[in-house]
Parts: structure tokens; C-alpha cells; sequence
């Protein structure tokens, strides 16, 4: 009797899954645009109004749905061009005066004036920039001072004294008024709230009759108190029921009420052009204050820090990373730009509708064809990256680090990884195909989960994300080596087609989102490592038999590349060539910094292919003594882990560790693998979800910067509006996030294999697999196996045929990439027949398809070099 089937699964639940993720977020983003976008479309309101604390410490404020920019004195100088800043009120307004000087100016103090005498008095600063920035002590709002700068008067009597500016007078930058607390502090004297109201109704009345005495004129509220902390005579006066009525008040006077359009069309009446920023006593807290009144410097600096993210975040330079999403718009692309965005995202839906109108197929045939998927893919993937990242679809908000979140994030995906191991029927061999994919997905995933949280900033998880990547080198020379000593294959288009594959979409995105290829850094850094492996192995390859010569040639590479890198002259020398003559704009300090990091990883992977290899060909793991060597290596190898986790946690910060890290990265690694590979049982299991993720790493590693986080990776991307759904934006954006690499990383590799001439593959889709050679009684009276209905996570499930071995029998393990396409692509082919050190290549068939090659990567090439040429930067990015 034969067992009932595991499961009746559609094996197309991922699609199904994937694509509803992806519709679902598309309509709930273009709904909020629709029925309440238009509302706040540069999110100044969610600015000044709405926000929430992330954390448990009151650090990370977070307005509703965007992010705020850290300013500096070259930001603030950029925004404000030496015009003034006016501050006039009581205490609490001089406090801001204070933080919002210090932010301009760092030499300058954030301290309040210790003495009374100089407390309530005026004072002025001049910034290193040039902005003169300027306390007034008037908490009642009544002085002749403040009657000019409200009525716009005072902006002549301050340009003439300004005799470091020349030029006719200017508007102030910003005109701050504060005021309330002394009102009902000295109710007696000062006539309390009637006079205050008396005295707001003056304020208002004009404003709206001479217009605004500055470019952004701010009306703080009145900030509330905490009564416990108030000292009696405060505590009598000073009730949070009046400050209520008071904020109230001048909210309404600013935003006066409208009746709600049937049509969901905006209000007529245009508010009072005065920021009201009520969101500052939404960020108070109690234990934030000493005496109820005046709250501690941080909180005072965020509360700065949001007015110069309202003055200034839409005159900054709209330059890439686009992290300051509160109050800003997004740059308008350049003509050439808006042409690439045309073509980039009507390439394959006019390829489809080619097919369609041609009669071939219907509808179906025309999107899932072989020739129309993978660029339909690739237009759909770009249009929905740009449309998160370059637009105000969907809502971009800050990190924050959660100890507990971290932790849970990778216990959660360790279970999945657990529950979806599965087990060969014999050994896999050292380092096998699904081993490295698994290890390759499950680094990804920490990487992933260390960047959506904002983890860098912890040195004690920094330094073993470090070798994490250290990791992904060590495998690209090891797998690159393997398959030069085995294949020595050296031809064109073994280049072409693990550069093509590995760039791509990464020059396609840097196009479309308007940044920089070495940005997307982990792309250009194999490249580069592929191009140093190629160069190392071909020089005198018909020695590559010979160990000792391969060992000298490494060596000798290594030292090279050494001394290339640590001669800064050089390496500008090249940086300043790409400049001129193909107007590339690339940072030589921050490219040595990532190479310098792992320097040697590369060199480490490919000895110990040479070491692996030499192994096998003597047959020393048929040794007797071989376990031994096995016990003794796998207790160094733990012994190894526990004390470079003792080390790095030393380590007083992430710098340190970094000047460390060249020198000892290589021995967790090394460890790792020997732990991984130390029996037959670990050889032959392997995680299924984690392998998944291991065949799309590298659109993982690039996808993430704009459509799983956000802002060019400075934040985080949030699907559904508010903080408080942040788990739940966080699960669907996963899934899209997921969903998409796989499909970019299916297309990429469809679309190498069509440039380089390869036949397009079926479209993948998840499959219930067998066994590829189930025993008979395996079997059912069909000729179907009874494994036959198990839904495989992976969607492009390994053929036992696709497996290349070697002489004894042993998979042989392929170049290895951050993302080596799956099973039985051009990996498996390319090894099978084609380059140099095959015979295959040979007549005129094959020479007259290198030779069309060579014109398509030359052509592709030349355009590349127009567009750098005709590139319009945006004005004050500097290039």
C-alpha cells in the first residue's frame, strides 16, 4: 500500500504568494496617494504633528512616514546662505536658540548661560558659515523688537548692521516666536490667558495683513509641564489644562476648520502659511525634565533638529542618499534620465505586446514566453524599485536597533532554516553545491536582518558581519579556482558570462535610481576579484598542474594587489582616468577601504582550492589516518570560533577591529568550513529556505537598498501608513523583497545566456520533485514516485544530471559568485563546453558567436560611455 502524498500544494504557491504581496502593496500604496496624499504630499504636517518615540530611551524620533536628516554645518550653510535666524520669546525658546546654534556651528555652545543676569537677556552668535543667528528675551511678545520683526521692519535694521554681507536686505531664514508659560506664570501682572490671546490675535492679525517677515516663520507651542516636578509657585499657575486651551487655540487660528469636500477634494481655504510644530509636546516625557518646565539638551537638539528639517530639507542638493523624506520632494529626473526611465520601463511590456498582437500564444504566451519573461521581469522589477524609493507611494521611516527584535528576527529565520533541511541519500562531497548556496543564503539573511535593524552601529555584531563577507570572497576564490584547475577554460565567454551576470541589473539600477555603480559596492568588488582570479590563473596556465607554480602565482598576486592598495597615488591615478575619460565618479578612498578590509580572503579561498584538489588526487582521505586528522582538525576548528568571538568582543570598537580584521578573518572562516564539512551527515544536509535565498544573494545584497529598506538603505520601507504596523510591514515587505530577487535573479540569468547565445531555459516554477532515480519500490503502478507530491521551496530545483564531478566521483563545486545561478544554468553548461580550454570551440559557428559577442559587449560598452557623457547631475552634487 502505497503512503498518502505529503501534501496537495499548488507548487505555484510562491508566485501566488509573491505577486499578491506585490499587488497588495501597489494598491495600498496608491490608495493612501489618492484619498489622503494630496493632503501632505512632502509630509510637513506628519512632520510637525505626528510622530512617535522608537525607542525605550527617547533618542529616535520618528515623524509618521518619513525620515529627518542629521544636519551639519556644510548642510545648514548650503540651505540658509548666510540669512539670518531670529528666536524671540521666554525659556524655553532661548533653550532651542541654543541647540539650534550648536547644530550650525559646533565650536559654538549648546549650554545655556549659567548666570541669571544672562539668562534673560539677548544674545547673538555669527556662524563659521556666515548665518548670524540671534536670541531676543521678550516672553510676552511685547516689545518693540518683536513688533518689527513680525511686521518684517527688523530685516533692514538687521542687514545694517550685518556689514559681513553685502547686498540688499534679506528676510530672515527663519522667524521663531515662543510664548505662553510666563503668561500664566505672572497671571497677576501679565493679565494671563485673556492678554495672551489678546496679544496671539495681534501676532495673527499681522501675519495675514503684511505677509511673512521670513522664509519660515515658526510659532512654538506652549510647552507642557509635568506638575509633579513644578515647584509650588509654578505648580499654582502653570496647569496643563490651560496649556491645552492655549495650543488649541493657536492650532485653530493656524489651521482653521474646513468642511470636508464629498469628493475627497482638498480644502479652498489655504491655512496660515506659520509652522506650528504641536509635535513638540508630543515628544516631552517626564523623565526627561528636573523641574517640569525645561526638558534635558538631547531632546531639546531633536526638537532643533525637526525646524531646520522643515527650513531646509527642500533646498539641500537632491542627491543620492535621498534620506531626508520629511518636507522634501524627490528630484525631478534630467531629459536623459526620464529617457533611460522610458526605455527601462517599456522595454518588456512592449515586448509582450509584440507577441501578443503578433497572434502567437494569447495573453499567457506573451508575458510567460522564454524570450519575453525575463525582460518584462526586469522592466516590472525597475519600475517598482523606483517607484518606492523615488517616490512618495510608499512611506520611508528610520532604524532602530532592538536587542530583542534582532535576536527574535534570527531565531525565526534559524527555525525556518532547521525545519527545511533536508538529507541526500549519500556524502555530497567537501564544500557541494547546495552547502555553499545554503551558506551563502543564511549569511545573507543575517546581513539582511544586521541592516534592517541598524545594527553596524555594535561593534560586538559589526566585526562577525565583517566575515561574513570575508565569507562570500573566500568562496569566490574558491570556486573560481576550482574550475580554471579543472576546466581551464580561459576563453571570452566564460568572461563575458560571469561578468554580464554579475552586473547587470546593478548597471541598470544605478542608471535608474540616479546613483553610482561602486555604490552598490559587493557588485564591482567580485568583479574585480574575478578579473584578479582570471589574471592570476591564465598567466602561465599550461603550469596550472604543477601546485608549487599555482601557490608562487598566487603569492605573487597577492602581493601585487597588496602594494596596488596601500599606494593611494596609484589607485587615484586610475580613479582620476575613469573620470576624464569616461566621466565616472568613483571614490578611491572608500574603494580601498572595502578592498584593503579583505585584502587576502580571495587568495585564502583559492589555496585552499589547490589544497582540496591536491588532496583528492592523492587519495589522502582514504588514509587510515585521515580521521584522525579529521578529530584533530574539527577540535582546533571549534577551539578557533570560541576564541575569535572572545577577540572581537574585546575589540574596544568596530575601528579597532577593523585594523585586526585582514590578519584574522580568515580563521573563523577556515573554521567554519571544517566544522561544516567534518562529517558525512553534515556533508549530505543542507537547508532548503536558506539555499533559496543563497541562489538570489546578490539581488538580495542590491534589491535592498531601496525596496526592502529604503531612503539608499538609510531607512527602512513601510508599505502600510503608521509606526505601529511596523511587524506587519515588515512580513509583507519581506515577501515582496524575497519574491522579487528571485525573479530578478532568474531573468538576469535568462538574459545572460540570450546575449551570450544560449537557448532561454523554461520558465521555472516551484515543482514537486522526485528522486532522480527512485528505486522500484519507490514507485506506484503510474511509474510516479509516492515523493512525487513534496512542494520544493527551491524554485529552480537541482537535476542529479546538472551536477558536474570529478574524477573520483566528487561534485564538483562551480565558480562561486555572491549568486551563482541556480541549478543547471550557464554555470553547468558553460563548464560543459565552451572557452579556450574546451575543444568544443572550434570552426566558424563558434568563432563567428564570440565575434558577435565581442560587438554586442563592445556596443553595450559605448553606451554606457554616452550616457556617463551626456549625464546631467543634479546641481550641487559635486560632479
Amino acid at each position: 500500500m502505497q503512503p498518502p502524498p505529503k501534501s496537495t500544494l499548488n507548487p505555484a504557491w510562491p508566485h501566488f504568494l509573491g505577486v499578491f504581496a506585490l499587488i497588495l502593496a501597489c494598491f495600498i500604496g496608491l490608495t493612501r496617494e489618492l484619498f489622503s496624499g494630496w493632503s501632505d504630499p512632502l509630509h510637513c504636517d506628519a512632520l510637525l504633528n505626528e510622530g512617535s518615540w522608537l525607542d525605550s530611551n527617547h533618542r529616535n524620533w520618528q515623524p509618521d512616514g518619513c525620515m529627518l536628516h542629521q544636519y551639519t554645518e556644510k548642510d545648514a550653510s548650503l540651505c540658509l546662505q548666510s540669512k539670518d535666524i531670529l528666536f524671540i520669546g521666554d525659556s524655553v525658546t532661548r533653550r532651542i536658540f541654543f541647540q539650534v546654534a550648536q547644530s550650525l556651528d559646533a565650536s559654538l555652545t549648546g549650554q545655556e548661560p549659567k548666570d541669571e543676569t544672562k539668562k534673560h537677556a539677548d544674545h547673538t552668535f555669527l556662524t563659521s558659515m556666515g548665518t548670524n543667528i540671534t536670541f531676543i528675551w521678550d516672553p510676552f511678545l511685547n516689545s518693540s523688537y518683536a513688533h518689527e520683526a513680525i511686521t518684517g521692519a527688523r530685516a533692514n535694521t538687521l542687514a545694517s548692521h550685518s556689514h559681513h554681507r553685502p547686498g540688499p536686505p534679506q528676510a530672515p531664514a527663519m522667524l521663531v516666536l515662543g510664548s505662553g508659560l510666563w503668561y500664566l506664570r505672572y497671571a497677576d501682572t501679565s493679565g494671563g490667558i485673556s492678554a495672551w490671546e489678546q496679544r496671539m490675535e495681534e501676532v495673527f492679525k499681522t501675519l495675514g495683513s503684511v505677509g511673512m517677515p521670513a522664509d519660515e516663520v515658526v510659532i512654538l507651542p506652549v510647552s507642557q509641564v509635568v506638575p509633579s516636578k513644578l515647584i509650588p509657585e509654578r505648580e499654582q499657575t502653570m496647569r496643563p489644562s490651560d496649556i491645552d486651551a492655549m495650543n488649541s487655540d493657536l492650532y485653530h487660528r493656524i489651521n482653521p476648520p474646513t468642511e470636508t469636500s464629498r469628493y475627497f477634494l482638498p480644502p479652498h481655504v489655504d491655512p496660515l502659511p506659520v509652522a506650528f510644530p504641536l509635535v513638540f509636546n508630543s515628544m516631552l516625557h517626564e523623565s526627561l525634565t528636573q523641574d517640569g518646565v525645561h526638558y534635558s539638551n538631547p531632546l531639546v537638539k531633536l526638537q532643533a533638529r525637526i525646524l531646520l528639517n522643515l527650513r531646509c530639507n527642500d533646498y539641500l542638493p537632491k542627491v543620492f542618499p535621498l534620506n531626508k523624506t520629511c518636507c522634501s520632494r524627490y528630484p525631478m529626473p534630467s531629459l536623459l534620465h526620464l529617457i533611460f526611465l522610458g526605455f527601462a520601463f517599456t522595454l518588456g511590456p512592449f515586448l509582450c505586446y509584440r507577441v501578443f498582437t503578433s497572434g502567437f500564444g494569447g495573453l499567457y504566451g506573451a508575458i510567460l514566453g522564454k524570450q519575453t519573461l525575463p525582460p518584462f521581469i526586469i522592466s516590472i522589477a525597475l519600475v517598482l524599485i523606483f517607484t518606492a524609493d523615488r517616490t512618495g507611494v510608499w512611506l520611508k521611516e528610520h532604524k532602530q536597533y532592538d536587542v530583542p527584535t534582532f535576536a527574535l528576527l534570527l531565531l525565526v529565520s534559524l527555525g525556518v532554516g532547521l525545519a527545511t533541511t533536508k538529507r541526500a541519500d549519500s556524502d555530497m562531497g567537501f564544500l557541494n553545491r547546495d552547502q555553499t548556496d545554503e551558506w551563502k543564503g543564511w549569511m545573507q539573511i543575517v546581513i539582511l536582518v544586521y541592516h534592517y535593524v541598524g545594527a553596524s552601529k555594535i561593534s560586538g555584531i559589526y566585526n562577525p558581519v565583517r566575515v561574513l563577507v570575508a565569507s562570500y570572497l573566500f568562496m569566490t576564490g574558491y570556486g573560481h579556482t576550482t574550475f580554471y584547475i579543472r576546466k581551464a577554460d580561459y576563453g571570452f565567454l566564460r568572461i563575458a558570462q560571469v561578468l554580464i551576470r554579475l552586473n547587470l541589473f546593478t548597471i541598470l539600477l544605478a542608471y535608474t535610481m540616479n546613483t553610482t555603480y561602486i555604490s552598490y559596492y559587493f557588485t564591482p568588488l567580485v568583479s574585480m576579484w574575478y578579473l584578479v582570479i582570471y589574471g592570476t590563473m591564465v598567466a602561465g596556465a599550461r603550469f596550472n598542474d604543477r601546485a608549487p607554480v599555482v601557490i608562487a602565482k598566487i603569492l605573487t598576486s597577492a602581493a601585487f594587489m597588496t602594494w596596488f592598495m596601500n599606494e593611494s597615488w596609484l589607485l587615484e591615478t586610475v580613479f582620476d582616468i575613469l573620470h576624464t575619460v569616461f566621466h565616472i565618479h568613483w571614490s578611491s578612498k572608500e574603494w580601498a577601504f572595502r578592498v584593503n578590509l579583505d585584502i587576502w580572503m580571495v587568495y585564502v579561498g583559492m589555496l585552499a582550492s589547490i589544497l582540496v584538489i591536491k588532496l583528492r588526487e592523492r587519495h589522502i582521505p582514504d588514509h587510515p589516518s585521515w580521521s584522525v586528522m579529521v578529530k584533530a582538525a574539527t577540535s582546533v576548528s571549534a577551539l578557533t570560533m570560541l576564541w575569535f568571538f572572545a577577540f572581537e568582543l574585546y575589540q574596544p570598537s568596530k575601528f579597532a577591529y577593523n585594523a585586526w580584521h585582514p590578519y584574522v578573518s580568515f580563521l573563523p572562516v577556515l573554521a567554519f568550513v571544517v566544522l561544516r564539512n567534518c562529517t558525512a551527515t553534515l556533508r549530505s544536509a543542507s537547508s532548503r529556505a536558506f539555499a533559496f535565498v543563497g541562489k538570489c544573494s546578490l539581488e538580495t545584497f542590491v534589491v535592498q537598498y531601496h525596496f526592502w529598506l529604503a531612503a539608499d538603505s538609510k531607512g527602512v520601507l513601510l508599505v502600510i501608513p503608521g509606526t505601529r504596523w511596523r511587524p506587519v510591514n515588515f512580513v509583507l515587505t519581506s515577501i515582496m523583497f524575497i519574491y522579487l530577487c528571485d525573479r530578478i535573479s532568474y531573468a538576469t540569468g535568462e538574459l545572460t545566456n540570450t546575449i551570450c547565445g544560449k537557448r532561454p531555459r523554461e520558465t521555472p516554477l516551484p515543482v514537486a520533485n522526485a528522486p532522480p532515480h527512485p528505486p522500484p519500490s519507490q514507485e506506484n503502478g503510474n511509474g510516479r514516485s509516492s515523493e512525487a507530491q513534496e512542494v520544493v521551496i527551491s524554485m529552480t530545483s537541482l537535476r542529479a544530471e546538472d551536477v558536474v564531478k570529478d574524477e573520483l566521483g566528487q561534485p564538483l563545486l562551480e565558480p562561486d559568485t555572491p549568486i551563482r545561478p541556480g541549478p543547471g544554468r550557464w554555470a553547468d553548461q558553460l563548464a560543459n563546453g565552451h572557452g579556450q580550454g574546451s575543444k568544443t570551440v572550434s570552426g566558424k559557428w563558434a568563432q563567428k558567436m564570440l565575434g558577435n559577442l565581442s560587438a554586442k559587449i563592445g556596443a553595450f560598452l559605448v553606451l554606457l560611455w554616452i550616457l556617463n557623457m551626456l549625464w546631467q547631475y543634479p546641481p550641487g552634487s559635486g560632479y
